[in-house]
């Protein structure tokens, strides 16, 4: 618990300091820089809560978990590709790129998150408390 606290603070701080970067960004580089470490540190966070869900799933659902996560994965890359079609070959791409990555990575991870809140006797959730 204590370590998770730590990293959690952590990435506050690291959070806060790439906010104030990035309020700062003035040049199209500098703007998908900044979208890029924001999907960098969302995708993060969601392996940590990803691990933390493996960890805690019985072994049978172990895999189901790896297989959704996968497909998962593919949906989300699929829909990002196709946002930033619009932009193709403009320099404003990454940006919306990553931007959707970070998005949809932020979704994914709260839904994780809230699967290991579960309250006890819920039997739609399938990490026990």
């Amino acid at each position: 618990m204590k370590r998770f606290t730590l990293a959690g603070l952590v990435l506050l701080v690291s959070a806060s300091a790439l906010a104030d970067e990035c309020g700062n960004a003035t040049t199209q580089l500098e703007l998908n820089d900044c979208a890029a470490q924001q999907y960098q540190a969302a995708d993060k966070k969601l392996n940590a809560t990803y691990q933390a869900a493996y960890k805690r799933a019985a072994a049978p659902q172990q895999a189901l978990l790896k297989k959704a996560q996968q497909a998962w994965i593919a949906l989300r890359d699929a829909d990002c590709a196709f946002i930033g079609s619009g932009t193709e070959g403009g320099s404003v791409q990454p940006m919306i790129v990553n931007q959707c990555l970070a998005e949809k990575t932020v979704e994914r991870e709260a839904f994780l998150a809230s699967l290991m809140q579960c309250e006890e006797g819920n039997l739609s959730c399938p990490l026990s408390p």
